[in-house]
């Protein structure tokens, strides 16, 4: 059993209608995470079903009397493993905070979305602290892209339980974070819309941190409406409703010069990317060579380690101090090159940040997006990395692109843009900072466009 219903706007109609209810859509999702033959058990850490039934038969209650809180009142959806929830322990995907309290407080991305009568299931799955882009959780299992199952393929993480949700109908949304591609690189592998917002918009409060400087709140879901209302609440909106999808005609795409976004790209993205760009230009859309020397800069900007590096020590190391023997060695790494960076070092990286942000801004900004693969390649088999040295090369290949957008804090959605019956593929659109609704109208006429 499977949700009949793959959008919140149809959802909602639905709902408005009488022709479903909210517990009738719960109940689906639960059953769909709860089927022995599904990924259910490694895409949830923890399921909350009695508590989503009470709150989804509230929800009915409510609309049944008119009082429904929002029209997307008892549409179920998901929460990372991140984010806490009053009452629950926040764990982070991780053994080493097994003895975490129950936090006191529900993060705010997560209350605005339950005071529009959403229906949170359970806590999705997560590669250990946020990261990795692999999706690979060594303790609690690590869920199967919906690809290829057979082979059993990597979901992209860190979000990996909350992307491999959405795509297997168990529940309509999915609430996840963004530090270096952690929402974009799991929806691109599991064919889905995944949104990093401008990092402002949405409180970090109440989400355990992995990079002060990077870290975003942003949603996974099937379209890039259902994303547009899901952020547009996490921000604070009283209302909101997907974007009107606008004509392409006259839109401008810059398509980075540099080889740093496109090398190493495996076949069948590079013929997928290609084939999306000839659509919108078809559509009317202008798509033109745009030079961003700067975005060569990133790389080594960010070798000792990044903010990432820097800041996860920071919070770490009294942690690390008492459970490192239980900490996935490879997270432990990448965060230990943090030790050896310098006040200095971090100093001088914000500088260095804050120039190039500038320099691409103007570069940027007479265009509507700027346009890329999301990752270099289809999801990879799990067995693939098994040796750490191809885990930390295919990580890189994978959070190479979405990784730039966090540097340059832009809003950025990658959407699939790969056939039918092909290996899934993202189409990555980057807009400015703060122009999170733009690109959302911008990214909803690509939508049609590709879809139509």
């Amino acid at each position: 059993m499977s949700l009949p219903i793959t959008s919140l706007a149809a959802a909602a109609e639905a709902l408005a209608a009488g022709r479903t209810t909210a517990l009738a859509l719960t109940e689906a999702a639960l059953a769909r995470i709860a089927d022995p033959a599904g990924e259910g058990s490694r895409a949830f850490l923890a399921v909350q079903a009695e508590a989503a039934c009470a709150a989804a038969r509230a929800m009915d209650g409510l609309r049944a009397a008119g009082r429904a809180p929002s029209p997307w009142a008892g549409i179920p959806i998901s929460v990372k493993d991140l984010f806490d929830q009053r009452g629950v322990p926040t764990r982070a995907g991780a053994v080493a905070l097994e003895d975490a309290p129950p936090a006191a407080a529900t993060a705010p991305a997560v209350a605005r979305l339950e005071r529009a009568g959403f229906v949170v299931l359970g806590r999705t799955n997560m590669v250990e602290f946020a990261f990795s882009g692999l999706g690979v959780n060594p303790h609690h299992g690590t869920p199967r892209a919906p690809w290829d199952r057979a082979t059993g393929r990597l979901p992209g993480g860190s979000s990996s339980g909350a992307a491999v949700a959405v795509a297997d109908g168990m529940g309509l949304g999915a609430l996840g974070s963004d530090t270096g591609g952690s929402c974009r690189v799991p929806a691109a592998l599991c064919g889905i819309v995944g949104y990093k917002p401008t990092a402002k918009r949405v409180p970090l409060e109440g989400v355990l941190p992995l990079s002060g400087s990077l870290d975003s709140i942003g949603p996974l879901a099937n379209t890039v409406g259902c994303c547009a209302v899901l952020h547009a609440l996490m921000a604070g909106a009283e209302e909101a409703a997907p974007p009107p999808v606008l004509s392409l005609a006259g839109l401008r795409f810059g398509l980075p010069e540099e080889t740093y976004l496109f090398e190493g790209l495996e076949p069948t993205v590079a013929e997928a990317f290609a084939r999306a760009v000839t659509r919108l230009k078809a559509a009317g859309a202008h798509v033109e060579r745009l030079a961003l020397p700067e975005l060569a800069e990133i790389p080594a900007t960010n070798a000792a380690g990044g903010f990432t590096a820097a800041e996860s020590y920071a919070w770490h190391r009294g942690l690390i101090a008492r459970a490192r023997d239980r900490y996935d060695p490879r997270i432990l790494s990448r965060i230990l090159r943090g030790a050896s960076m310098s006040a200095a070092d971090y100093l001088d990286l914000h500088k260095a940040r804050s120039r190039i942000i500038a320099a691409v801004a103007a570069r940027t900004a007479s265009y509507d997006a700027v346009l890329c693969p999301t990752t270099a390649l289809t999801p990879p088999a799990l067995s693939a990395v098994d040796e750490e040295a191809e885990y930390n090369r295919i990580n890189l290949l994978l959070l190479r692109n979405t990784a730039a957008f966090n540097f340059l804090d832009r809003c950025s959605i990658s959407l699939p843009c790969h056939a039918p019956g092909e290996a899934p593929v993202g189409l990555m659109l980057s807009g400015a900072h703060d122009g999170d609704a733009a690109l959302f109208a911008t990214a909803a006429a690509v939508e049609a466009t590709l879809r139509g």
